[in-house]
């Protein structure tokens, strides 16, 4: 009965690390790409559109690594409810 408390146990402490180191990179580089941006468009007004294509790109591309770790989180969980 212990065995499997700890089990359950280390899946959702896996999951719960997984989301928070996994989610602390993509928010830190979220925030530079538009600050970066935000700065461009200052700085060139009229290249605003092309600045903010690129940086809508850049985004989706930065958060792809997020949701690599919500799945694998889900599915830590997952096996903590299943075992």
């Amino acid at each position: 009965m212990d065995t499997i408390f700890y089990a359950k146990a280390a899946a959702f402490f896996g999951a719960a690390f997984a989301m928070g180191v996994g989610c602390f990179g993509p928010a830190i580089g979220q925030g530079l790409i538009g600050m970066r941006a935000c700065e461009n468009i200052g700085k060139y007004p009229e290249s605003g559109n092309n600045i903010r294509t690129t940086m809508m790109i850049a985004m989706g591309l930065v958060e792809t690594s997020a949701i690599y770790a919500l799945l694998i989180a889900g599915m830590l969980v997952y096996v903590g409810w299943s075992i």
